[in-house]
């Protein structure tokens, strides 16, 4: 513990991208905007297809649609301030803003593990046991798993949280990473943080892992039943509802599971920034289009609505 007399950092200066200046911020800017953009619209699109059309009104694209929109409220959390800083000088946030930038990103973080561990379980009903799905994923069923996965992912960053604000940052203030984050954030306070690393990495590694090995055991138990279909076409169609969902655990869980279940506070800066952009930025910008592009029936249902407004002929 730092001792003596110390004055109470209030801002922290984001570095973001230090290696790119002059014109090239202009470009990253306009490249980041555009990405945002399109995750927006994109992810505003699918859910909004799938709550006007009632053919889609089914589990798997009532979790889709939640997912799309929180994708919204997630990189609401960071991309703003990212886009502002490329064209600012003075790449401030204060204290209390970097505080509530973690929560929300860590706690929409953890609502998607929730929900992708959500949707994996429907999946595995839909295929293993599916004259029981019906029964089994009933609508209020949805529902109450919806809400779970929201109040326990609201609820997850909270302990962390606290024991930060708890702590003294009295000198450095440059915070080497895009956004505020735990690990950069840490290596700024005046005392020693192992509890903090310790805390942080049992939550991780219980919220990440937890999830990841109840999605890999319900395809463990998908590809099980599955290779038990007599015919080809028949492993296609139930390997190809499981295609979009898989593709986006992949990429999500690839890059935070190196990110944030690892028990120390030194980290390759620019190693983590890259990863920070696949999970922040990447998988939200590309989840529309996997669900869009390898999915005949939402694809149908854009059409329908497209026409319903006039826009198609």
């Amino acid at each position: 513990m730092v001792t003596g007399n110390w004055s109470q950092v209030t801002e922290f200066i984001i570095l973001g991208f230090p290696h790119v200046q002059g014109g090239v911020e202009t470009y990253l800017f306009l490249l980041l905007l555009l990405t945002y953009l399109t995750t927006i619209l994109g992810n505003l699109l699918i859910f909004l297809v799938v709550r006007l059309d009632p053919r889609l009104h089914t589990p798997m694209y009532h979790f889709v649609s939640i997912l799309s929109f929180l994708e919204l409220g997630y990189t609401a959390a960071t991309i703003p301030k990212m886009l502002v800083n490329l064209l600012s000088e003075k790449k401030t946030i204060s204290f209390s803003g970097c505080l509530l930038q973690i929560y929300f990103f860590h706690s929409l973080g953890a609502t998607e593990c929730y929900l992708l561990t959500a949707m994996a379980y429907d999946r595995y009903l839909a295929i293993c046991r599916p004259l029981h799905y019906p029964m089994l994923m009933t609508p209020i069923l949805c529902a109450k798993i919806a809400v779970g996965c929201w109040l326990a992912g609201l609820a997850g960053p909270v302990a962390e949280i606290s024991l930060v604000s708890f702590l003294p940052f009295c000198g450095p203030n440059r915070i080497q990473h895009i956004f505020c984050d735990f690990p950069p954030v840490l290596s700024l306070a005046c005392t020693d943080t192992s509890v903090n690393v310790l805390v942080d990495f049992v939550i991780n590694s219980c919220k990440i892992l937890a999830t990841f090995l109840l999605i890999l055991s319900s395809y463990v138990q998908i590809v099980r039943t599955v290779l038990r279909i007599p015919s080809a076409e028949g492993k296609r169609k139930a390997f190809s509802t499981c295609a979009s969902h898989l593709t986006v655990v992949l990429i999500f869980y690839g890059s935070i599971l190196f990110m944030y279940v690892r028990l120390k506070k030194s980290y390759s800066l620019d190693y983590d920034r890259a990863l920070a952009v696949v999970y922040s930025v990447l998988t939200p910008f590309l989840n529309p289009f996997i669900y869009s592009l390898r999915n005949k029936e939402i694809k149908q249902a854009m059409r329908r609505q497209l026409k319903r407004t006039g826009i198609l002929g």
